[in-house]
């Protein structure tokens, strides 16, 4: 069974990103809009370290996340906070992804906006220009925290590999991975006991309901 990437977002905290390591998360992701509750300084990202001696699976990748920020902001908060990929929330077009450089982009799109062959059309265009999709709830901007209609999604095969968001945590991962099948997920407010404050027992029982799906591979 392929491998099921898990990104836990929202991270604030170093004893949270210090868990995620210990887990062997995939992507750990750092969120830099302005408007959200979970907004975090580059300065204080730089901060915190790339590596932890504990990783059993080596480091995981850092994510920035942005929406709406200028292409010359993206680029100094990457350079700054030693992020591996940018995920972009704020309707970038194609020039704008491929300034970023492709194979750093994650791309989010909107499957409530869209109908399927809308969807569909979307991720073509986007396929030279980005690494991995992002499928999130609502119509625009940021993490909105509902969740999707994964049987819309069934069967899904994009030219990228893709990650499904919206509003996931340990009650709903096991539906959303057995309906739609997506090679990751974006887990945030769902693991949290406050905003940018992750609940230590959710996130193992998160990555551990991912793991099981793909066999028991890296999460």
């Amino acid at each position: 069974m392929p491998e099921t990437l898990c990104k836990i977002c929202g991270l604030r905290r170093e004893e949270d990103l210090r868990l995620c390591h210990e887990l062997g998360v995939g992507f750990t992701g750092f969120i830099f809009a302005r408007q959200s509750p979970r907004f975090v300084e580059p300065e204080a990202v730089a901060a915190l370290p790339v590596h932890y001696p504990a990783s059993p699976a080596g480091r995981p990748l850092r994510v920035g996340v942005f929406a709406g920020e200028s292409l010359d902001e993206i680029r100094r908060v990457a350079s700054m906070a030693r992020l591996d990929l940018l995920q972009v929330h704020g309707g970038e077009d194609e020039d704008f992804c491929r300034a970023l450089r492709p194979e750093r982009v994650i791309k989010t799109l909107w499957p409530q906006r869209l109908d399927r062959q809308g969807l569909e059309r979307e991720m073509r265009r986007f396929s030279p220009v980005c690494a991995w999709y992002l499928l999130d709830a609502g119509q625009s901007g940021g993490g909105s925290g509902g969740k999707l209609d994964w049987r819309d999604l069934a069967g899904l095969r994009p030219p990228r590999p893709w990650l499904l968001a919206g509003g996931l945590g340990p009650d709903s991962l096991p539906a959303a991975l057995a309906t739609c099948s997506p090679d990751g997920v974006d887990l945030n407010s769902a693991l949290e006991s406050a905003p940018g404050e992750k609940d230590h027992s959710r996130m193992r029982e998160a990555v551990a309901i991912v793991k099981r799906a793909s066999g028991g591979q890296r999460g």
